[in-house]
């Protein structure tokens, strides 16, 4: 379905009992809301409404040009305004990746519309600056960000030879097709420019301003996430003050989502079944 909010028309999966208590799903990089595939039917069969949104960049009606337009604040807010176009007054958020920066934030500035968040993959974003300011293996890690942050060369990195580095970069979520699910929509004109851009408006200021977390919340880390290391995961607990819970999958990738999503179901479900 598609839904109006903020003068953007965003792109919105939607399924489960219609009177199911709801569950926002937001995507991350490079991917859209059908890396919730696999995940959601056990939510529906435990009775939950989902939405899974194709947030802004991604859907094509929610597509501006302006860097600036993508800074954190900006993307916290689509999520609320979503909400408030679906009618849902609180729900079950669930963020992977980018999508977990924004689950933060909104559960942060709008703990209201949040009855618990499960963060997956990307810890909170004060986590995440004290990992890189203390462990060197860290800011190694995340060392692909410059590259992300120039426009043009980033594009063309990652499109050059029919897409040979994007296909690579999401080698982990699963097979050629599912490699292409993701990847083909990035190579129409714009969209990865757009994906990109989350890249170059983020900074330290707006990374900063996410505050504490009081929901009920499950952060969700793999073991061998490339991108994201044990120190900036067990740092997380610290920007949470109300009840909390870390899950670590060992031998799964940064694509929790598609590889492991029973295990990813289980912790949301274990928040709605308490």
């Amino acid at each position: 379905m598609r839904v109006d909010a903020r003068g953007l028309t965003f792109e919105v999966r939607t399924g489960g009992p219609a009177d199911g208590v709801p569950v926002l799903l937001l995507h991350g990089f490079p991917q859209h809301a059908g890396e919730w595939d696999d995940v959601v039917p056990a939510l529906h069969a435990a009775g939950l409404r989902t939405y899974a949104l194709d947030q802004r960049g991604y859907s094509p009606g929610a597509r501006p040009a302006a860097v600036e337009a993508y800074r954190i604040p900006e993307l916290v807010a689509d999520a609320a305004g979503v909400l408030d176009a679906l009618g849902v007054a609180s729900a079950h958020v669930v963020g992977h990746d980018w999508g977990s920066i924004v689950a933060w934030g909104l559960a942060a500035a709008h703990p209201e519309r949040v009855r618990t968040l499960t963060a997956v993959s990307v810890p909170h974003p004060a986590a995440m600056g004290h990992a890189l300011a203390t462990d060197p293996r860290q800011k190694a890690r995340s060392s692909y960000i410059a590259l992300f942050r120039k426009p043009g060369k980033a594009e063309k990195v990652l499109l050059a030879l029919n897409a040979a580095a994007l296909r690579k970069l999401l080698g982990g979520v699963g097979d050629a097709a599912r490699v292409a699910r993701y990847a083909d929509p990035m190579r129409e004109p714009g969209a990865l420019t757009a994906a990109l851009n989350w890249y170059r408006a983020m900074s330290g200021g707006d990374m900063k301003a996410v505050g504490p977390v009081g929901v009920p919340t499950t952060f969700v880390w793999s073991e061998k996430d490339v991108a994201i290391g044990r120190p900036a995961a067990e740092a997380c607990a610290a920007h949470v003050s109300g009840e909390y819970r870390f899950v670590a999958l060992p031998g799964v990738t940064h694509w929790i989502p598609d590889e492991a999503p029973a295990p990813l179901a289980e912790a949301i479900l274990a928040w709605v079944g308490g």
